[in-house]
């Protein structure tokens, strides 16, 4: 058998983040909309979801229709099964990974992102596996005084710390 590992650029639409994870079940679609309009009111997202036999679709739901079909151009290109893809806007992943990650069929969150985003895909023949992604770039050094006051302020100044 040979594996030929392929490199998938995921596209983030301008204001968007995206949330990549891997669950195991059907429902999966169904049940992650309604975490995330719960969760966030002004949440705008569009979800699509590998389903892995059976029919073997991409699943999908959300309420934009564009961030809906970005998820399901991003699952295509991936083609991984039981892999998600939500993309968000009009709030933040820490607004919404909670709610995601208590979706019972909820296995694992690989990225949660506005930065550049490649997944490693291992392609085997009838089956196609996630193995990593790649969020954002290599560190350019370590934080150092000013950074770290910074960092402190701005946390502060969009109002996620006192």
């Amino acid at each position: 058998m040979s594996v030929k590992l392929e490199v998938v650029d995921i596209e983030i639409p301008e204001g968007a983040n995206v949330i990549i994870g891997r669950s195991h079940f059907i429902k999966t679609v169904e049940d992650l909309y309604e975490a995330l309009v719960t969760s966030c009111p002004s949440l705008k997202f569009g979800i699509a979801f590998c389903e892995a036999s059976g029919k073997r679709l991409v699943r999908h739901d959300g309420n934009d229709e564009d961030l809906r079909k970005k998820a399901i151009e991003a699952c295509m290109k991936i083609g991984a099964g039981h892999v998600f893809v939500v993309y968000i806007r009009n709030g933040w992943p820490i607004n919404v990974l909670n709610a995601i990650k208590s979706v019972q069929e909820v296995v694992s969150i690989d990225a949660a992102t506005a930065n550049p985003v490649k997944v490693v895909v291992a392609d085997l023949g009838e089956q196609r596996a996630l193995l990593g992604v790649a969020d954002g770039f290599k560190p350019l050094g370590v934080e150092g005084e000013d950074d770290i006051r910074e960092r402190k302020e701005f946390l502060r100044k969009i109002g996620y710390k006192r």
